[in-house]
């Protein structure tokens, strides 16, 4: 991952309804969600959680793949790894971080 992919990930992000989007994916796991059931979950408009989904794909965050006539999405469990990742990359390198418990976190990724 490179800053440009992170800062495309964290703008993603960095609105509520694409992060409760986002987080309710997490939930949902392999198995996603429609586009209908996320916008019923949260109470948004389904027109304005196309736009939200549309922006945490372009990020990478989020697959899409249609079932019929209905997408679902999921999320990208590899890009949010990736992501967490590239933030914690140096983090056993500053002094006095903590950097056992921080390290062993980063591992898990």
């Amino acid at each position: 991952m490179n800053d440009e992919t992170a800062i495309a990930s964290l703008s993603a992000l960095a609105q509520d309804h694409r992060l409760s989007a986002y987080r309710r994916l997490v939930r949902a796991g392999k198995t996603g969600l429609s586009a209908g059931a996320i916008a019923e979950a949260l109470g948004i408009a389904p027109s304005s959680l196309s736009f939200h989904l549309a922006q945490l794909s372009q990020a990478g965050l989020v697959t899409q793949e249609r079932q019929h006539r209905t997408l679902i999405y999921r999320a990208d469990f590899g890009a949010i790894r990736a992501l967490v990742g590239f933030l914690l990359e140096n983090c056993c390198e500053a002094d006095g971080c903590g950097a056992s418990a921080t390290c062993e976190l980063e591992q898990t990724l």
